[in-house]
């Protein structure tokens, strides 16, 4: 029994249930590209909205991070990761909490005591030093000397404001030396684990701090770093999570696992794997240049470039294979790998065709640039890499052959620019999900459901939601439909939403087994993604939805009803921008 198994196991045992993944694109979160952590999906539930499984729960959720995206090739840094998590919501506490994760590690995953240390929250100005967990840390057998009181790392809260509070760190000596007796954080041989928030607290913007009414549980633990440290092996790469990969590209690319190769192996691994899952999402996200679809087509492309380097045929389908592998790895777990097999290979078969022909135009580019120069400037080396796919070591490779230098440090404050901004886009603040319910984006939200229901009317009854992206100031539409969407089309849709907004309809929610609602012809974006018993919102009897709200509770609430543009989002999916006035 693998990891995830033996974890959903053990919490179900504890009175758990269990939740499914949610997809890796976030629904109606504008502030993150991807879900980035296990505990984002739950979110509307750790800030108080009853969760249908009830109040303690588990799973494992499928996480992407971009932020770190240049980090990897090293043993440990990883794109695509699963996040195991157990929550309460409202109910066990502190107690429960260590204990139980004691017992996992100690009694399931047999962890000898004397590797594990943790860290505890020490106090501050306005909270206390979180005594319960450390004397909890000690009746279990840690001692004093293993426990780390520490500020900065042990204590979460999202944004500026909101629920917060402290947590602790569990830790793992990962290392052949002799265990030291007392626990040092900052020594890199102690590897954490596993992490217990504990959200007792509420921040206001103005800095003041109370008690909540009803505290919760949020953990998190990495399936990949937990697991390589299960098997004794010191780079993630090495584990059974990803040896068959790495294994496969050493047969295909005729290159042992050693030296430089080592680093292009394990970003082919890490990058096709993440690009399988990407590709694979419900969201139905492809390959362009903006938001996810550019994540994506970075990932393949850094893939087919590390490819290239170990001298692998780009005429065979060796992506297919690697994809392949991964897609049976996986899918037992998340049954959309099954179901988008054929597109996921579809879309890294085009991309690898579609970049080595950019490649060859890349080369003129640079031919172009070098001609009657000494130099190749920042901005020159910064468009080869982020146009046309070149790593600055190309750059420079290619420049020293024929005497020309580069400006490197140029490039890399170019570089730290674009980094910082994808930071911002890919990692995000959690704001959306937190602070992002409030008048304007809950208006937007129900005009969502309203248009959905507007375009079956106008366009056909085949028409689904295929994403949304929601600020304060607009809403972002993605729907299933396979031409452009004529202005008669438009102005119909327009007017049907106006309509139904005039007629002021009340939104009703009710509670209702999640096969009586599909019965009953409610929409639903994400199936999967839902739990046995569901939410449904009505809006008068034009619309019925799954939906984890928050909506206006009458449409006469939401003013007047603007369609901005109309265009293409992906292959068979259109994107309509609007806003209401």
């Amino acid at each position: 029994m693998n990891l995830k198994d033996l974890y959903i196991q053990f919490f179900i045992e504890k009175g758990h249930k269990q939740i499914p993944s949610a997809p890796v694109v976030p629904e109606n979160d504008p502030s993150v590209l991807f879900n980035t952590a296990g505990m984002q999906p739950l979110i509307p539930y750790l800030m108080g909205q009853p969760h249908p499984y009830g109040t303690r729960l588990c799973d494992y959720q499928k996480c992407v991070r971009t932020n770190d995206l240049d980090a990897v090739g090293d043993v440990t840094h990883h794109t695509f990761f699963e996040m195991l998590g157990n929550w309460s919501l409202g109910d066990y506490f502190k107690q429960d909490s260590i204990a139980w994760s004691f017992e996992f590690l100690t009694t399931r995953l047999h962890i000898p005591l004397d590797r594990l240390a943790v860290t505890v929250f020490a106090g501050n100005d306005t909270i206390p030093f979180d005594q319960e967990s450390y004397e909890k840390w000690l009746s279990l057998g840690i001692p004093s000397s293993r426990i780390a009181k520490t500020v900065e790392d042990n204590f979460w809260i999202a944004g500026e404001s909101g629920p917060c509070g402290p947590d602790t760190e569990i830790f793992y000596f990962r290392s052949e030396e002799e265990i030291p007796t007392t626990f040092d954080p900052e020594d890199d041989r102690w590897v954490e684990i596993w992490n217990n928030v504990f959200m007792q607290y509420y921040k206001d913007t103005d800095g003041t701090v109370s008690e909540l009414p009803h505290k919760n549980v949020d953990t998190g633990m990495g399936v990949e770093r937990t697991t390589a440290i299960l098997e004794g092996v010191n780079d993630n790469y090495l584990s059974s999570i990803f040896k068959d990969m790495i294994d496969l590209i050493v047969r295909i690319s005729g290159t042992p696992y050693e030296g430089e190769a080592k680093k292009s192996m394990r970003i082919i691994a890490d990058h096709m794997r993440t690009a399988v899952f990407i590709s694979a999402d419900p969201a139905g996200i492809r390959p362009s240049n903006t938001d996810q679809g550019y994540i994506l087509r970075r990932l393949i492309r850094r893939a087919i470039r590390h490819a290239k380097k170990l001298n692998m045929d780009m005429s065979t389908p060796w992506e297919e294979e690697i994809a392949t592998l991964i897609l049976q790895k996986y899918k037992s777990y998340y049954k959309e790998l099954e179901e988008n097999a054929a597109i996921v290979l579809e879309v890294l078969k085009k991309e690898k065709e579609q970049f080595n022909r950019t490649l060859e135009k890349g080369l003129k580019e640079f031919e172009k640039a070098t001609k009657d120069t000494t130099i190749v400037d920042a901005t020159t080396a910064f468009h080869l890499y982020d146009t046309y796919g070149f790593p600055i070591e190309l750059t420079v490779e290619l420049a020293s052959e024929r005497g020309i230098t580069v400006d490197e440090e140029g490039f890399a404050q170019k570089f730290k620019e674009h980094q910082e901004l994808s930071r911002t886009a890919s990692a995000g603040k959690f704001k959306g999900g937190l602070a992002g319910d409030g008048e304007m984006e809950t208006k937007y939200h129900t005009a969502t459901h309203l248009l959905n229901a507007a375009l079956k009317v106008v366009v056909g009854p085949d028409v689904h939601q295929r994403g949304s992206n929601i600020t304060a100031e607009r809403m972002r539409f993605d729907f299933s439909c396979d031409h452009k969407l004529s202005d008669e089309e438009k102005k119909r849709t327009e007017d049907l939403v106006n309509q139904w907004i005039q007629e002021g309809l009340d939104v009703t929610v009710k509670e209702m087994k999640k096969e009586d609602a599909i019965a009953s012809g409610a929409e639903c974006m994400f199936i999967e993604k839902y739990p046995d018993v569901v939410t449904v919102y009505e809006i008068g009897t034009v619309s019925r939805e799954l939906c984890g709200g928050p909506h206006v509770h009458n449409t006469k609430e939401l003013g007047t009803f603007r369609i901005k543009k109309e265009e293409a989002s992906s292959a068979g999916v259109r994107r309509i921008k609007a806003v209401l006035e």
